[in-house]
This record gives structure tokens, sequence and C-alpha cells, in this order.
């Protein structure tokens, strides 16, 4: 048994997969701002305005926006369809589809339109919202990023309506930190309808706490730009990506890009290096860590979502995949709070 081998070639495979989705994610291109600067107070909780209002007031010329918040300090959880994620100091919270959410504390409280706690634009300075009862205080930075990429295509289901990235203790952490610091100092007024702030940080951070996330996703990640352009390719993700908890077979999947079970096998082999049935499977364990890690679903909730009838067969599978079973991994992990 060849360890130090084994363990050599995990570390530069993992080096090299780092810097390639690094340069897949810096093809893409998004432009966008810090808007909002937040401090709440427990008892709270806000709705924010629909996809469609936020779109208009942030870039109504944009195909596609997406929202991120910045944890400076305290915790909260945000929901975006039916599950609760949380995130607490210095995590990202990211809406890649900018889906329609409410965000609150760890005390109850009847989520307030933020429409309410925000005056309309045309903004002569950055928003300040100030919302809560007085108890234990959270701060956010919030910001948008308009793209046109497929990647943020929601029907390509890549990214889960809402999830929160947790950079790791060091350099990383504390340049997000410091970034969202500096971006709220140098964000002031232009013209009598406009804010200038610095464009490039949002664009980095982005793309750092994307990368972060992805890092965790089916080795073939950094063949996504091309897979999602791909004729034979992209529909049968949709499919996958939609509904991973399906009992897809490579004949159904075939159907869905209308092509032979042949050539869905040849291209998905060519384009991302592996068969279509075993990229479903790295994607079922993708989606089930991120639930694993920011929910507290039950894990047999968790088997089934992910097309597992049984808990034990699931809990096989997750342990092949990340070395220790589900509960174990939670646990390691630190699950939502």
């Amino acid at each position: 048994m060849t360890v130090t081998r084994s363990d050599h070639d995990a570390d530069a495979a993992g080096a090299d997969r780092s810097a390639a989705l690094a340069d897949a994610l810096a093809q893409i291109h998004l432009s966008g701002a810090i808007f909002l600067h937040s401090e709440y107070t427990e008892a709270w909780a806000y709705e924010s305005m629909s996809s469609r209002e936020v779109a208009a007031v942030l870039a109504p010329d944009a195909a596609r926006l997406v929202l991120f918040h910045v944890v400076l300090a305290g915790s909260c959880w945000i929901e975006a369809g039916s599950d609760k994620v949380w995130a607490h100091e210095g995590d990202v919270i990211v809406l890649p589809y900018n889906d329609q959410h409410r965000m609150g504390g760890h005390e109850e409280a009847e989520p307030v339109s933020i429409a309410q706690l925000i005056d309309p634009p045309p903004w002569t300075a950055l928003p300040h919202i100030v919302h809560g009862t007085g108890g234990a205080r959270s701060e956010l930075v919030c910001g948008f990023l308009a793209c046109d990429d497929r990647l943020f295509d929601p029907r390509m289901g890549v990214f889960p309506p809402v999830f929160v990235v947790t950079p790791p203790v060091g350099p990383v952490r504390s340049w997000v930190r410091a970034s969202s610091d500096l971006v709220l100092q140098q964000t002031s007024r232009t013209a009598d309808d406009r804010l200038g702030s610095p464009t490039d940080i949002p664009q980095l951070l982005l793309r750092e706490v994307l990368k972060l996330h992805l890092s965790n996703a089916p080795a073939t990640a950094t063949g996504w730009p091309a897979a999602l352009r791909d004729i034979v390719i992209a529909p049968a993700l949709a499919a996958m990506h939609g509904e991973p908890g399906h009992r897809w077979t490579l004949a159904e999947l075939a159907r869905v890009s209308s092509v032979s079970s042949t050539v869905l096998d040849e291209r998905f082999r060519t384009v991302l290096g592996l068969a279509p049935i075993r990229y479903l499977t790295g994607w079922r364990m993708h989606v089930a860590e991120d639930l694993l890690r920011t929910t507290t679903l039950p894990v047999a909730t968790i088997a089934h979502r992910v097309g597992y009838e049984a808990e034990e067969a699931f809990s096989r599978a997750f342990k092949r995949h990340h070395g220790s079973a589900p509960s174990t991994w939670r646990e390691r992990s630190g699950v939502a709070r």
C-alpha cells in the first residue's frame, strides 16, 4: 500500500482542481456592488422584495442577478423556498437566483417587509438599516452582481436557492471581512442619483466564495462552463440538478437530451470525464453535504431528497465519498445552529 504516493497525488489533484476552478470562474463576467449595510437586534425578521422588484431597483438591464450577504457580526437564518439555513459571523450567504427570501434571528419575530425599512431609491448614501427590539446584535453587508452566464440559470440547478459558505480561518476569512469594511468606507455619492463604490471587490469576493462552494462538488465542476453550453449534456444536467431524488436511468437521461444512451455516455466522458450515472451520484452527495451542513433536517429526510429510499443505503454511499457516516460528518462540520 503506497499511502505516501496516494496522498501526494490527491494533494496535487486538489491543487490542480482549485486552479482550474479559479480560471473557469475568472472567465465569467460579473458586475455589481455593495448596496446595503444593516444592523439587526433580537428579536427581528424581514421579508425581501420580490425577485422582479429587486432586479428593477438594482440592475434593471441584467439578465440574471446574484445576491450575497456577508455576516460581519452575530448570526441569522435565511429562508428561500422550503429550507431554512443558518449563517454566523464570517460566513457569506449566496442567493444565486435572486429568490425572494426571509431572514431573521434566534428569537421569534413577525417578518417585516424590507420595503418598510429602507428608503426608496435614488440613494444619496449607502442605505443603512437599523431594526429590532434591542437584544443581541447582528450586522451584515449585502451586495449584488449581474451576470448572464448559464452557471446562474435557475433551470440548470447548479446551486440550491440559498447556500452558506464558511471561509476557513486564515487569510481568506480575514480578506472577506477586510474587503467588506473597505467597500463600506469607500462607498460615496458620485451624483445626485448615483452612488459609487468599488466594483472589483464584490466580484473577487463572489468568485472566491463560489470556488470554496464548488470545491466540494463533483470532481467535474471545472468542466461545468463547457457542459452547461453543450446541447447534448445541458438538458441531462438540468434534469439531474433539478430532481436529484428521481431514480434516473441512462436511458431516461438520454431521452431528455434527445440522443441515444451511447451518445450521451460518450459526450459526458469527453466533456466531464465521468459517466452520467457516476456524475449523478457525485451530485447527490454534494446536495446531501449542503443539507447536512446548513439545515437540521433528519438524515432520513436528506436521504430521500437525494434519491435513496433507505437511510442505510444513503449512509453507505455517503461514507464511500466522505470517509464518515452522515451524522458523524455533520457533527464534525458544525451543523446549523
